[in-house]
């Protein structure tokens, strides 16, 4: 007889997924969509990386390497840190994982017991807490608002008393980055209330009109998460890494010796090019076509009578208020893909928090798809009015 667990009943589906579906569908009957609701640009891996892989894999390169990742991926991730940040990283502290998912399954698993608490923002983005559920961790959901710009206050992390908390920034789903005065606060807000700190910094590179930065210039004893998705353009190669507390590491690689056994060789070699210097020119040009595009869609949006939240300093994400425009945004972005052909996320997928107003835009499509979906969205939206 066939069984599934509480716990598995308690992971919240993503709407998205479903319209995502919907969208492919549409597609199939002949019809043109602008798909501004996936989390992944556009551009594909750069080639210095698809090179790397090549030659690894004429090299036959495809055993398993250590739960901890290749030495010399390990040492580059450092070096990466110490040119970019001018933090110095143990090696022995980076951890390798299959993707940033990886990474987090390692940090909860190492962290917190069933039945634990774990703080985290809302809105926020849905599978980071959903893993949490499946270990038996107890959500402890904070409310942000645009006039927060979306970060907890230190008030709100000492009064919810949870074991750990997690943050991400830049953020998903609103593209606010948090401030290095911001973030030196909360560090200490959660040393004040003995919870311990995973920062999700996957976006980092994607940070427009300012510099990078990350939470290891201020703290070591945190945990920091980072992938080779976002900025490094690999997403579907499923790679990312942990840093954990020194004391934490033995803990954390017998985790992931019997969690993963080991990362993708094959993807640990293509992203020893990821880090190489020569690479980040090309990097940084996406991140600046990113930018133009966001300096595009933000204001097209505000003009067709959304309300983008909060400042967008990073990601490539726009969190809008739609009530001026219909009265469930759930139903605004099924009428969106079906009546305009133009696929969006709706803010249910983020949390309970005054989500249900909200519509989260991707700018992960070429400005001419990005235009083309504005002008359906003002048709569409101009015929209902």
């Amino acid at each position: 007889m066939s069984r599934i667990s509480r716990r598995a009943q308690t992971v919240t589906p993503f709407h998205v997924m479903r319209l995502m579906v919907a969208a492919q569908a549409l597609e199939a009957q002949g019809r043109d969509i602008v798909h501004m609701e996936v989390g992944e640009p556009d551009f594909g891996t750069p080639q210095p990386i698809m090179e790397a892989a090549q030659a690894a894999l004429a090299r036959g390169d495809t055993r398993y390497t250590q739960a901890r990742g290749l030495p010399a991926l390990r040492q580059r991730i450092a070096g990466y840190y110490r040119e970019r940040f001018a933090v110095e990283v143990d090696e022995r502290r980076i951890l390798v994982t299959p993707g940033a998912s990886g990474a987090l399954q390692l940090a909860f698993a190492a962290l917190l017991d069933n039945g634990d608490r774990l703080a985290v923002a809302d809105p926020g983005y849905p599978a980071n807490a959903n893993i949490a559920r499946t270990l038996g961790i107890q959500l402890a959901p904070i409310a942000v608002s645009a006039e927060q710009d979306f970060w907890p206050t230190p008030d709100q992390i000492r009064a919810v008393a949870a074991d750990a908390m997690l943050l991400n920034t830049p953020a998903n789903p609103t593209g606010t980055v948090l401030s290095q005065s911001g973030c030196s606060a909360i560090i200490d807000a959660c040393r004040e209330a003995g919870t311990a700190l995973i920062l999700d910094e996957i976006y980092q590179g994607l940070v427009y009109g300012q510099p990078s930065f990350t939470a290891l210039e201020m703290a070591d004893d945190i945990w920091v998460i980072n992938s080779f998705s976002k900025y490094f353009g690999m997403t579907g190669w499923r790679l990312g890494w942990l840093i954990a507390p020194q004391a934490c590491v033995d803990a954390v690689e017998r985790l992931a010796q019997n969690l993963f056994i080991a990362s993708n060789t094959l993807a640990q070699h293509a992203a020893l090019a990821a880090l190489d210097r020569s690479t980040w020119p090309l990097l940084d040009q996406r991140r600046d076509a990113l930018q133009a595009r966001r300096d595009y869609l933000l204001p097209a949006l505000n003009d067709l009578g959304f309300r983008v939240l909060g400042r967008p300093e990073g990601a490539f994400y726009l969190y809008a208020e739609a009530s001026g425009l219909a009265d469930d945004a759930e139903v605004l972005v099924e009428d969106l893909l079906h009546q305009a052909g133009v696929v969006a996320t709706p803010g249910v997928d983020f949390g309970a928090n005054g989500t249900r107003s909200c519509v989260r835009f991707s700018y992960t499509t070429s400005m001419q798809r990005l235009e083309e979906g504005v002008a359906r969205m003002r048709s569409f939206l101009s015929a209902g009015s």
